[in-house]
């Protein structure tokens, strides 16, 4: 049996941490403190007897993550075999761009991605010359159908209810040798799923779910409404899957620059530790 590692690669809400043009305390400490940093949430699937990975998610930060990855498990200059997206807000593809001709200048490397954002892809500016030049192969993925990664690892589309503007949202079942961990980095709401999330999460053995924010005062106190985007919050979520932490570990994912669990050294990520859950850190390995 190989051995399948998914590295978590970032953590953060799409505008990562420090976001732009904000001097939160949590931005602010992360400009003077780089190791408190942070980059938007993906992960890549680690298969090192092939010495290959694949990527799910190209963020902003795809260059820094893309040298993380190769540094750590000795890929230098080694592309990921393929990219599985999950939607088109921009934590979450605009990493494609320095696959283009002006950067890596890639050929055929195929991205995965649903009906709707393969269009997008396809036919708007200034994704449309990844494809047009060949950079990029869109192969298009529907919900509940299994792609093969190896013999060993497969990774399934599952719909969830998000924001969705220019492209449908997906979740994935990532499931490999020994494990099967369920992928949620963004969904409005658990009770617009069409999915129980306590089922879901029953059926999986590590659960990395959208934590972006621990509550509703965080927006407000930085000048936003809450209710303009919708996420489930950490506190929500706990209490509906408190009594499956023996059985599943739950970490959270996503984190928006305003949240407090950021803080490893504060009060409240030792509470929801104690609670059984986790705040997932970058460059965690968890093996499936």
């Amino acid at each position: 049996m190989s051995e399948v590692i998914l590295s978590v690669i970032g953590t953060a809400q799409d505008g990562g941490l420090p976001q732009a043009n904000c001097f939160c305390e949590n931005c602010k400490r992360a400009m003077e403190d780089p190791r408190f940093k942070r980059t938007a949430a993906s992960l890549a699937i680690i298969l090192p007897e092939e010495n290959k990975w694949h990527l799910i998610d190209a963020t902003p930060d795809l260059r820094e993550q893309m040298a993380r990855v190769q540094m750590r498990y000795a890929m230098e200059s080694k592309l990921m075999s393929s990219i599985f997206l999950t939607h088109a807000h921009i934590g979450h593809y605009p990493g494609l761009m320095f696959l283009g001709k002006e950067a890596i200048n890639s050929h055929q490397l195929p991205v995965m991605a649903g009906a709707k954002m393969k269009k997008m892809l396809e036919n708007d500016a200034p994704w449309s010359q990844l494809t047009a030049l060949e950079n990029i192969d869109v192969q298009e993925i529907k919900e509940g159908q299994s792609v093969t990664v190896t013999s060993e690892v497969t990774v399934t589309p599952v719909l969830v209810p998000h924001r969705n503007e220019f492209s449908e949202t997906f979740a994935y079942w990532i499931e490999g040798p020994n494990k099967k961990v369920l992928f949620i980095p963004d969904i409005d709401r658990w009770d617009e799923w069409d999915v129980d999330i306590k089922e879901a999460a029953k059926e999986a053995n590590i659960c990395i779910l959208d934590g972006t924010f621990y509550s509703s005062q965080e927006l407000a106190n930085i000048g936003r409404d809450f209710r303009e985007v919708p996420h489930p919050l950490i506190t929500e979520t706990m209490e509906l899957l408190g009594d499956l932490v023996e059985e599943t570990k739950i970490y959270f994912t996503h984190l928006n620059h305003s949240n407090p669990v950021l803080k490893k050294d504060g009060t409240l990520r030792k509470e929801i530790e104690a609670k059984g859950f986790y705040i997932a850190d970058e460059q965690m390995e968890l093996k499936i």
